[in-house]
């Protein structure tokens, strides 16, 4: 009797995960088809095929102008940036074993985002087109390190010390955020600026590619490990007797989560809760496996950014709203539901 309903239960389980890809999927189609034909600039859906399928070099100025230069660059950077950070917050709570760790609640994306500001405030073009994201990495993984040794206490970390702690260090980059604007140029200040409201107007090409080299990468890397993940949400001394190097494997997955928020802050601002709402709500749906976990939260991510970069530039005429005004709207009263639903259980 037991064997059948485990049985059922997983067949279940796996026709929800089917379904919930499926969803997914849909909703990423439509979300993308929605990104290039609303705008202040209608793009008639039927004529929507014509122009991606005769390029830049068939379509008319206007949908040259329009599509292929403007709509579809933020879209596919959208789509870099959502699974990004949805991977990079799903990682961030594996490692840390509990649904709030995610890159902007501990500090990490402000944190990287003060490395950006640094190069463009200064002016540092070292490494070409990839300085900044290069600065946003080192900063973010600076502030990932940092983060990770004020909450560790007795050599456990405890959610609240964590929660803590990314707030201190928040506002400890927000404050070094300010001062760059203080001091930089009226070119630079606008610069900065983006970064602390987040957007993906200005979308390039180029930045696309390097954006989607740093994803690619990380995302790839993240599966590599998912399995070690899962045995690690059974606590480190299991994890360790199954050969799991713990320690290695936290400061990978710390290393690929920075990767990935990193990449996303350097070319579309300071985007959060993204990494928080989206790998919650898919645990919520197809339980904790982060084999299931990690390329949903990917696709997630992308729905959410991509939809809400869509109402962002569409839902005032004549105006690009903030992306990070609306991924906040939703962000903020789901980690206050989250965080006291974990009170109530006595997690905190």
């Amino acid at each position: 009797m037991d064997s059948n309903h485990t049985q059922q239960v997983l067949r279940t389980r796996g026709r929800t995960r089917v379904l919930l890809f499926v969803v997914l999927g849909i909703s990423l189609f439509l979300g993308t088809v929605a990104s290039l034909v609303i705008g202040q600039y209608q793009v008639p859906l039927d004529e929507l095929p014509r122009i991606l399928a005769v390029g830049p070099l068939g379509a008319t100025a206007m949908e040259e102008s329009v599509i292929w230069q403007i709509r579809l660059p933020r879209l596919v950077l959208g789509l870099l940036v959502g699974a990004a950070l949805g991977v990079g917050g799903a990682l961030m709570q594996a490692v840390f074993a509990n649904p709030l760790a995610e890159p902007s609640v501990i500090g990490v994306t402000a944190g990287a985002g003060v490395g950006a500001s640094i190069a463009i405030v200064l002016g540092i073009n070292w490494f070409g087109a990839t300085t900044i994201p290069a600065f946003a990495f080192v900063s973010g993984l600076a502030t990932t390190w940092l983060v990770y040794q004020l909450a560790r206490f007795s050599g456990r970390i405890r959610v609240i010390n964590l929660v803590l702690v990314g707030i201190a260090v928040n506002a400890v980059a927000g404050a070094l955020i300010s001062f760059f604007i203080f001091i930089a140029p009226t070119s630079s200040r606008e610069q900065v600026v983006f970064w602390q409201m987040g957007s993906l107007a200005g979308a390039k090409w180029a930045h696309i590619s390097i954006v989607g080299i740093l994803t690619v990468v990380g995302i790839a890397a993240a599966m590599f490990i998912v399995g070690k993940l899962d045995v690690l949400a059974l606590g480190d001394r299991a994890a360790g007797h199954v050969g799991i190097d713990v320690a290695r494997l936290r400061l990978v997955a710390l290393v690929l989560a920075t990767l990935l928020t990193a990449g996303a802050v350097s070319y579309a601002g300071l985007i959060g809760f993204v990494g928080l709402v989206v790998p919650h709500i898919i645990r919520t749906v197809a339980g904790p496996s982060n084999v299931v976990l990690l390329p949903a939260s990917a696709l997630g991510g992308a729905v959410l950014i991509v939809l809400a970069d869509t109402a962002a530039r569409s839902i005032i005429a004549f105006a690009d709203l903030p992306i990070g005004i609306f991924t906040a709207v939703v962000g903020g009263p789901t980690f206050f539901i989250l965080l006291r639903a974990m009170m109530r259980k006595g997690a905190i």
